[in-house]
């Protein structure tokens, strides 16, 4: 009886390859950020990835995700250059199951993976092609690490679908789920009386409301946190007992009843106590029709907000309104900030925001002074110089001038 020798499923590279792939690995391993910016946009430019793209927290788990995924893979390839990688399990990319669960989303935004693969591929290529210029080498270089890159997506986009589904059944079993559930279907107009509604949340659509999203760019979020900055919300509104509802493990949707003006130094004051958390308002609103309207006002408040960076942490639909009606075109915006304000949209901050307060203080220097907490007499010498960077003179373009400030304000630098 002869010995027949089996195949190995995974053939293992010749040394010189598997050299090449470790020399690649570490390349990879300090990427510039251009090329997680390219697999970020691939991934996030998918038709499944639409709600994700429109969330910045989900959005930011994805990048965290793509991340993830590269250095897990690129590891492994220095410690065993060509081997079996095996599925990437990290808190980051199975922490985004729940996000999705929670959002709606279906494992077939998971395809998304295998569009930021193909990016990844690409700049792989390219560090192939300078590391050998051997044919036969390249040839095996390029087949075992298409291999390789494609095992390893599959198997973590495989754990992150099974996660998925654990996520799901739990939260069929849930309180959270329950009003997820009905907060969704009164938010996309079912045909679902309001009474109904309100007796399956524990709470009346038929009175006033205002909605805010909070949420924290910190991957690992406590939902007791998260639900204490609610509190906190709904305190600084003179309010009591908001209505929850968890939209990703890192955002609540909140909706107070009643309440009056937002105290914001002393929403300030609780969000330092709790951590990196975020707030975004919507305007007040009555009935369903107001419940829906707040909550809308509120996203739009949260992507503004999400735009500017860390350094604002609470703010409103009416801070926002303005910047966010005329932003939807961004060639004509950015026509019309360069037209209005010259070189004044590319000065300092200072400058900007002295004239910025300036103007909308009804150009009243002491009290855009004490806005700013800054000497009057140095507001009025950065009022001077922003002046002198206008392209025409303050007085004849005061409305302008004031619109394209705020814009600026609002959009990321």
């Amino acid at each position: 009886m002869h010995h027949v020798e089996r195949k190995s499923p995974w053939p293992r590279p010749s040394e010189h390859v598997r050299e090449l792939i470790r020399r690649g690995a570490e390349r990879a391993l300090r990427a510039p950020p251009a090329w997680l910016e390219e697999i970020d946009a691939a991934t996030l430019s998918s038709e499944h990835m639409a709600v994700v793209m429109s969330d910045p927290v989900l959005a930011a788990a994805t990048r965290r995700a793509n991340l993830s995924n590269l250095v897990h893979w690129a590891a492994a390839n220095v410690r065993d250059p060509g081997a079996p990688v095996a599925p990437n399990a990290s808190p980051d990319v199975i922490g985004i199951a729940r996000d999705l669960v929670r959002r709606g989303v279906a494992e077939s935004a998971l395809h998304a993976y295998r569009t930021g693969q193909n990016a990844a591929w690409l700049r792989w290529m390219a560090i192939a092609f300078e590391l050998t210029d051997d044919p036969d080498a390249l040839r095996e270089l390029l087949d075992v690490s298409a291999r390789s890159i494609s095992t390893f997506i599959d198997a973590t986009i495989a754990a992150i679908a099974a996660q998925m589904t654990a996520e799901r059944d739990e939260l069929v079993r849930g309180t959270y789920a329950e009003r997820r559930e009905v907060v969704a279907l009164v938010l996309d107009g079912a045909p679902m009386s309001a009474a109904s509604a309100s007796h399956r949340l524990g709470y009346d659509l038929a009175q006033s409301h205002r909605a805010a999203v909070i949420w924290t760019d910190v991957a690992a979020s406590d939902l007791g946190v998260l639900e204490r900055a609610a509190a906190a919300v709904a305190d600084a509104l003179g309010a009591h007992a908001p209505l929850v509802v968890v939209a990703s493990a890192a955002t609540l949707w909140v909706w107070i009843a009643g309440g009056g003006e937002l105290d914001r130094d002393r929403l300030r004051v609780a969000l330092d106590a709790l951590g990196d958390l975020r707030v975004a308002l919507g305007g007040r609103g009555a009935g369903v029709d107001g419940f829906r309207r707040s909550h809308f006002d509120a996203l739009t408040t949260q992507r503004m907000l999400a735009r500017v960076g860390a350094d604002v942490r609470v703010a409103t639909f009416d801070d926002v309104r303005l910047a966010s009606l005329v932003t939807h075109a961004p060639d004509e915006t950015r026509a019309f900030v360069g037209h209005a304000l010259g070189e004044l949209a590319t000065a300092s901050d200072e400058l900007r925001a002295a004239l910025r307060v300036f103007l909308a203080e009804g150009c009243n220097a002491s009290r855009a002074a004490d806005v700013l907490h800054t000497h009057r007499n140095t507001l009025l010498r950065r009022l001077a110089r922003a002046e002198e960077l206008l392209p025409r003179p303050l007085a004849a373009s005061r409305l302008d001038v004031a619109v394209a400030l705020e814009i600026l304000r609002w959009q990321r630098a």
